[in-house]
């Protein structure tokens, strides 16, 4: 394993990234501690819930109900197609 300062780390993060991402053990001492860098999944089915502190049940509700916002938009011509320029 590859140990490094915070400030070692810090200079050349993305590279150890990369060197993580190929399975070499790299970690990064903190209070005289190692924490490691590990690639993590990441998993969508508790995004919302995590990042808004909602309940799937809340978060089911505001879909339909932005949903139907954007359905009753389009239908009163609010909405405009969009054509793939900002400008």
């Amino acid at each position: 394993m590859k140990t490094l300062s915070v400030t070692e780390g810090r200079q050349n993060l993305g590279a150890w990234l990369k060197r993580a991402l190929e399975n070499e053990d790299v970690g990064i001492v903190v209070d005289r501690r190692v924490v490691a860098l590990r690639p993590a999944g990441v998993h969508s089915d508790d995004f919302v819930p995590q990042e808004y502190g909602v309940t799937d049940r809340q978060a089911e509700r505001a879909y339909k109900a932005v949903k139907a916002d954007v359905r009753e938009a389009r239908a009163s011509g609010q909405t405009k197609v969009f054509m793939g320029e900002l400008c």
